[in-house]
C-alpha cells in the first residue's frame, strides 16, 4: 500500500473527522509518580506518553560531573506493546536518535548553570504509540521539568506538521505519517524560538513555510494546554494547603 491508494480526506475533513488545521485532542495530567521529583502523563490522539524528572543530583560516574554546569540526560523509549507489532524491548537506533534530539530542544532553555556538578534525568516512555511520539515526549518532558521545579527560561512545546494528499495538514495521526508525502516536527518557546526542527520527506518552498507557520500554531495551542494543566494542578496545592491552614488555626 502506498500514499496514492489512501484518500486521505473525505468531504473536506480528514480520516478522524478534524480539518486540516485541527489537533488531535490533548489530554495532561501532572505530578502521577509520587517517586519522581516532576512527572507528567500526556495523551495527543492515540499517544499515551509519560515522563518522569529526577534531579539535580549527584552524577555517577563522577568523571561526567561538568564544573560549570548540570548535564541533561534524556531517555526516549518505546514499551515493546506500544505498537500494534510487538517491539523488541530496549533501546534501538530511532531511540538514540530522538532521545539526542529531544534533549538538544529542551537543554537551551534549561538554566543548567545554577546546578554545576549534577545531573538532571528524564525518562520519557511511550506506552502508546500514534505517530508523533517524539513531540509528545518533549511536551510531557517539559511539563515535568517544571513540575520538579527545575529553573528554566521557558516552557517548550513541540507540534509537527506533514503534507498528505498534497494537503499541509498539522500533527498528522498514524495513517498520515506512515503514508504521507512530508513531515515536519518542531519544537519552540512560547516566543517563538525553535529549538529543534526535522523534516522527513519533500516540501516545495512554499509548503515549508505553510508547515512551519502551522506546526508554530499548533505549538502554540499546546503551550496554553500545558501552562492551564501546571496552574491547575499548583493553584490546586495552594487551596488544599490555605484549607489545612485554617483547620490547623481553628
Amino acid at each position: 500500500m502506498d500514499e496514492n491508494d489512501i484518500s486521505f480526506f473525505k468531504d473536506g475533513l480528514r480520516l478522524d473527522g478534524r480539518r486540516a488545521d485541527e489537533l488531535r485532542p490533548v489530554k495532561i495530567e501532572v505530578g502521577i509518580l509520587a517517586r519522581a521529583d516532576g512527572s507528567c502523563y500526556i495523551e495527543m490522539g492515540g499517544n499515551k506518553v509519560i515522563a518522569a524528572v529526577y534531579g539535580p543530583r549527584e552524577v555517577h560516574p563522577r568523571h561526567l560531573q561538568e564544573v560549570t554546569r548540570a548535564i541533561v540526560r534524556y531517555r526516549y523509549n518505546m514499551a515493546s506493546f506500544s505498537v500494534e507489532e510487538r517491539k523488541r524491548p530496549g533501546p534501538d537506533r530511532r531511540s538514540y536518535e530522538l532521545s539526542k534530539v529531544s534533549r538538544e530542544a529542551l537543554e537551551p532553555v534549561i538554566l543548567t548553570s545554577f546546578f554545576p556538578r549534577s545531573v538532571i534525568d528524564v525518562f520519557v516512555e511511550v506506552l502508546q504509540a500514534d505517530a508523533g511520539t517524539r513531540t509528545a515526549g518533549i511536551n510531557a518532558a517539559a511539563v515535568a521539568l517544571a513540575d520538579a521545579g527545575i529553573p528554566m527560561k521557558s516552557m517548550i512545546s513541540s507540534c509537527a506538521a506533514g503534507k498528505v494528499g498534497d494537503t499541509i495538514v498539522l500533527d498528522p495521526m498514524k495513517e498520515e505519517d506512515n503514508f504521507g508525502q512530508a513531515d515536519l516536527p518542531i519544537a519552540m518557546t512560547p516566543n517563538g524560538d525553535i529549538t529543534l526542527m526535522q523534516m522527513d520527506g519533500n516540501l516545495t518552498p512554499d509548503e515549508f513555510r505553510q508547515a512551519v507557520m502551522m506546526a508554530m500554531k499548533g505549538a502554540k495551542d499546546i503551550y496554553e494546554l500545558q501552562r492551564r494543566a501546571l496552574v491547575a494542578k499548583y493553584s490546586q496545592i495552594s487551596a488544599d494547603s490555605a484549607r489545612e491552614e485554617v483547620h490547623l488555626c481553628e
